[in-house]
């Protein structure tokens, strides 16, 4: 039977090989697609150039109105019997994190906090985009006057600029070793927060991408670098593929690649790992059936929010207890997927509860929950899907893989699609919200990377 086996995948691999090699090897770069413009605000809206200073401040009436929604949840359902968070978060410890929020938990503190970096609202294609924008601490460093270098960093889904509040600093304050400094520009991603939503369907990762571009064309930047983790990932990449002009490099914390020719090289490295992957990380991707398990276990979010995000909005918006459970959750899981067997679902390993309720309250306070799963919808339609994804990128570009990343892709394949992949670092601890969980250590790995490419 094992003969058998081996001679099946032989002639598998030479029938793909033959028949299907010379598309799915295919190495050729792919013509660049010019996105329309489009306006995604409301009907009569005009372009205004204008840059307003910005400072979040919300309403009493909003505090008051969520402190009585948390005073009147219903009870919580319990757990299973040692179950921890397998099924989901905890309704036990649920009430412990609500009880916090209404009773201990001080927006207008926190609020002072996340107002520490200037922030501005720009109106771009019709909707009105809200960014950090973070200058050097000092541009002076031994006598000598540091290059700065503009660096635009993009969060993603369940996320939010609140996951940038410590590694800001540590990217804006000069190093001893390097010659430069960035100038930080975090937006929020359209309909996230502060940024306006769109009103007309098609807004899809690639389109923020473009109105990105035009955010750092507005503020002077004709050539900037980038980092991004999930949703800004795909951004900041689609930036690189669709203005490689603009982009000196491109620094990713989930580097993600689709299509058919990674598909044939993860199938064939199932039954020769050699061939894509080093011995010392093959447990990272293979056996295929473990990590895929563990990718369908965690993406029944993905494809409702794909298909019917107005749907499920409806109950977020509503109770702040349900949104709560919905974006916790995923903090725990991404985190480590370990930390769901236990009964406080780890979130106290790398977060406070006034941290991660601070990104709940961006959502909350702003009613931006159901637009901003929309963007699985949106990238997901027939216009959007597979457009962009297997696009190959030309620009320098650097993957930050965390130990406990839901998503792994060997660098052998990476380079499928990033072709000019500069650096490839297996970061030491972290998960999937690197900025927020290990800023250090992703600050580390954008400073080793952009010294590499300045150097040269």
């Amino acid at each position: 039977m094992i003969v058998k086996g081996i001679l099946g995948v032989l002639l598998a691999v030479g029938a793909s090989y033959h028949f299907v090699g010379p598309i799915l090897l295919n190495d050729k770069p792919h013509a660049i697609p010019r996105l329309p413009e489009k306006n995604w605000g409301p009907a009569g809206v005009k372009e205004d150039t204008s840059i307003r200073p910005f400072k979040i401040d919300i309403p009493k009436n909003v505090i008051e109105d969520l402190k009585h929604r948390l005073s009147n949840t219903r009870d919580l359902t319990p757990p299973l019997e040692k179950t921890g968070w397998t099924y989901g978060i905890s309704g036990t410890y649920l009430k412990t994190v609500l009880d916090y929020w209404r009773n201990k938990y001080d927006w207008y503190k926190r609020q002072e906090l996340l107002n520490k970096f200037p922030q501005f609202i720009t109106r771009i294609q019709g909707l009105d985009i809200h960014y950090i924008h973070a200058k050097p601490s000092t541009t002076v460093q031994n006598g000598k006057t540091l290059r700065i270098l503009p660096l635009l960093l993009v969060h993603g889904w369940p996320g939010s600029i609140v996951e940038f509040q410590k590694i800001i600093p540590m990217l804006t304050t000069p190093r001893a070793d390097a010659d430069f400094v960035f100038e930080v520009i975090a937006p929020s991603l359209p309909g996230y927060g502060f940024s306006q939503g769109a009103v007309r369907p098609g807004l899809g990762h690639a389109q923020m991408g473009v109105i990105f571009k035009n955010l750092m064309t507005r503020l002077g930047f004709n050539k900037f670098y980038t980092q991004g983790g999930d949703w800004g990932s795909a951004i900041t990449a689609d930036i690189a593929i669709l203005f490689p002009e603009r982009v000196l490099g491109s620094h990713l914390n989930m580097c993600w690649v689709s299509g058919g020719r990674a598909m044939f090289w993860q199938l064939l490295g199932s039954y020769f790992p050699s061939l894509v992957i080093e011995p010392e990380h093959a447990s990272k991707f293979y056996p295929m059936s473990k990590h895929w398990s563990r990718t369908i276990e965690e993406s029944g979010y993905f494809h409702i929010q794909a298909t019917k995000p107005d749907t499920v909005g409806v109950g977020l918006n509503d109770s702040p207890a349900g949104l709560a459970a919905y974006i916790l959750e995923k903090f725990s899981t991404w985190t480590n997927p370990e930390y769901r067997f236990r009964e406080d679902g780890g979130l106290s390993e790398k977060f406070t509860l006034d941290e991660l309720l601070d990104n709940i309250m961006v959502y909350w306070a702003t009613n931006s929950i159901t637009t901003s799963i929309r963007l699985y919808a949106e990238s997901f339609i027939a216009e959007n899907r597979d457009k962009f994804d297997h696009l190959q990128s030309y620009v320098p570009t650097a993957c930050a893989v965390s130990p406990h990343e839901i998503l792994y892709i060997p660098k052998e394949i990476a380079k499928l699609r990033f072709k000019n992949l500069t650096q490839f670092n297996h970061l030491p601890r972290g998960g999937h919200f690197a900025a927020f969980e290990e800023p250090k250590t992703l600050s580390d790995d954008v400073w080793t990377f952009v010294k590499t490419l300045e150097r040269a």
